[in-house]
């Protein structure tokens, strides 16, 4: 029986370096034919915000205190030794200077590829977001049974 090449990846997290390893794997996957899926839910949401710092975004004063909080790309902290944000930005440049692909390059990569970002319904609706404080990327908002049905048949990693 052949293999199907598909990668699904759940991103719950909203830390920095999950989030390269995220875009890693599915630029990765895509670069060599996988069928490609991230699924963005809670803190992952983060990464497709088309407010990439801080903002006061949502329906309700709770969402949007909670989304102010939480930030967006430009605010992702290191899951350990954070140093009060100033990790992401030494990482960066010590990837720069190593000539490893940033974030944000493995991120355009994967959108370049044809990886399908889509967002969760359920942590839309919680946060008090829709699909207009999502950046256009984003490719469709689904509920879990229709990405899992997406997934079906392939590799699901949970980060």
């Amino acid at each position: 029986m052949a293999e199907n090449k598909k990668l699904s990846i759940i991103l719950m997290s909203g830390e920095f370096d999950k989030s390269i390893a995220a875009f890693t794997l599915a630029s990765g996957a895509a670069a060599i034919g996988y069928e490609t899926n991230v699924f963005f839910t809670f803190w992952g949401l983060n990464n497709v915000k088309k407010k990439k710092g801080r903002s006061f975004i949502g329906r309700g004063v709770l969402a949007r205190f909670f989304n102010f909080l939480l930030g967006g790309s430009r605010k992702l902290p290191l899951s350990r030794l954070n140093f009060g944000g100033l990790s992401p930005i030494l990482l960066t440049g010590l990837m720069k200077s190593r000539n490893v692909a940033t974030r944000d390059e493995l991120f355009n990569a994967s959108v370049q590829l044809g990886v399908n970002l889509y967002a969760c319904e359920m942590a839309l609706t919680v946060l008090g977001l829709t699909k207009d404080d999502l950046i256009p990327e984003v490719k469709s908002i689904l509920g879990v049974a229709k990405f899992l049905e997406l997934s079906a048949g392939g590799q699901t990693l949970f980060l």
